[in-house]
């Protein structure tokens, strides 16, 4: 009876999903074509021949300690006054429930190195760190959006 049991799951399955295919390719082809194919529509991240990137970087709190002591060892090891390092312009700073605090910055790219070297120093430890190269989808996801009826 097991057997059988399984191979209803996995025929129920199968039927949802091509049931909604449907109704969701129509919604997910538009946008991720238009990311992906028409480069000349998507906005700059920064304005043109700047020499910037954007630079996301999740800095994810070490669970095996308490927020204050993160906090400690950061202040202890120079982290709130090393970064971001001076002249780096802060796009966003947030807080992410469950992962800790993601931080886009617009870095010369000249100065990435400056930017990890801060990083590495000052918030190791503290943090659990990845960076993303990132470009600002917006503008074209709205534009792509109000063409689709949305």
């Amino acid at each position: 009876m097991h057997a059988v049991r399984k191979w209803i799951a996995g025929a129920a399955v199968i039927t949802v999903t091509a049931m909604l295919a449907p109704l969701l390719v129509p919604l997910l082809v538009p946008l991720s074509a238009v990311a992906q194919t028409n480069p000349a529509e998507t906005p700059p991240a920064a304005p043109a021949g700047d020499g910037t990137f954007l630079l996301t970087i999740f800095l994810k709190h070490d669970e095996s300690k308490p927020l204050p002591k993160i906090n400690q060892q950061l202040a202890e090891q120079g982290f709130y006054k090393a970064f971001p390092p001076p002249g780096i312009e802060v796009v966003s700073w947030y807080v992410m429930m469950g992962i800790g605090q993601v931080v886009t910055l617009r870095v010369p790219a000249d100065r990435l190195r400056e930017v990890n070297r801060a990083i590495e120093e000052t918030a190791w430890g503290g943090y659990h760190t990845e960076f993303y190269p990132t470009y600002d989808y917006k503008a074209l996801a709205e534009r792509a959006r109000s063409r689709n009826g949305k």
